[in-house]
């Protein structure tokens, strides 16, 4: 769902909550900002959202004011509206503070603080008992642009495209994916679901996917198989040993000090400039250690593999745009 659209159906719900009379589709489009002024436009919209509030669970409510009205109003009842009373015990309400607090700067911070306030506007004090900030302070981050679109894709079923450069490979390939779920391995994010292009469940790594991500097909397009266990996919999609690679680097004098502690072999540039050493080393996946070896800038060059080269000078060349 659009922003748009949901700052519509929230004015929508705030309209038809503050009145006691039935409101007319015109007096609607009056007061709630975001509707068009063509008629037909304007009744295919509100169609629409009234479909959406139902299918929210809004108590939307039709009527007349008086007998001789000639137009049907709308409006909803806050005795219907307003949820029971929630009861929570204190370790209930203590879990839900720490995970409002693990969320706290991740792409779900405004659902997370939400939630917290709506718990104490009911008069709960979510994690009040926890210990202080200072003394632990939880943190699950998303670094990854992919992350935000993945997971509105999996909260509204709908299907994806991106470009995803594999694990030993330098040029990223476009998938189609009908996303079941994303999940945190390890301190990594992975998405798995449906690959249309292959036909097949596939895992994909957030980190290696390049570009933007972009929907494929209208919410409740895709469908979640009954037992589909995305953990669990992920779990032995990472357990599967990596293939390790060589690699050949070019690196200054008193400097990688990264590089040489896990090398295989350091020794000196006999055939280059002076003040260099040839520094050879293992790794497993090109996007991961090209993302290492271009931190460490003008002190190191890489020779061999030629795609753990191309992959080292396009973030370079990234860093410089």
């Amino acid at each position: 769902m659009s922003k748009r659209k949901t700052e519509r159906l929230l004015g929508l719900v705030v309209c038809l909550l503050s009145t006691r009379r039935y409101l007319t589709a015109d007096q609607i489009r009056q007061a709630v900002p975001g509707y068009p002024e063509q008629d037909e436009l304007f009744k295919r919209m509100f169609e629409r959202d009234k479909e959406d509030l139902r299918d929210l669970g809004v108590p939307l409510e039709t009527g007349l004011n008086h007998p001789f009205d000639d137009d049907l109003g709308y409006r909803i009842r806050q005795q219907a509206y307003e949820l029971p009373e929630l009861r929570l015990e204190a370790d209930e309400a203590a879990v839900l503070g720490l995970a409002a607090r693990v969320w706290q700067r991740a792409e779900l911070a405004g659902a997370a603080a939400g939630a917290l306030l709506k718990l104490r506007a009911a008069g709960m004090e979510a994690g009040d008992e926890l210990p202080a900030p200072q003394d632990i302070e939880p943190r699950l981050g998303t670094p990854e642009p992919a992350f935000g679109p993945l997971w509105e894709a999996v909260r509204d079923r709908r299907p994806v495209t991106f470009s995803h450069r594999a694990a030993g490979r330098s040029e990223p390939q476009r998938r189609e994916l009908e996303p079941w779920g994303v999940v945190n391995r390890h301190g990594r994010w992975y998405v798995a679901g449906w690959d249309r292009g292959r036909d097949a469940i596939r895992v994909f790594r957030l980190s290696r996917i390049a570009g933007t991500v972009k929907f494929g097909g209208p919410a409740g397009s895709v469908t979640v198989p009954d037992g589909a266990d995305v953990r669990e996919l992920v779990r032995d999609w990472d357990s599967v040993p990596a293939r390790e690679h060589t690699a050949v680097l070019r690196v200054r004098s008193g400097a990688g000090v990264g590089l040489r502690r896990h090398a295989v072999s350091v020794r000196a540039d006999e055939t280059g400039p002076p003040g260099w050493d040839l520094v050879t080393t293992r790794f497993a996946d090109v996007g991961s250690f090209a993302d290492y070896a271009a931190w460490f800038g003008p002190d190191a060059v890489v020779l061999d593999p030629p795609d753990l080269r191309e992959a080292v000078i396009a973030r370079l060349k990234g860093a410089l745009a």
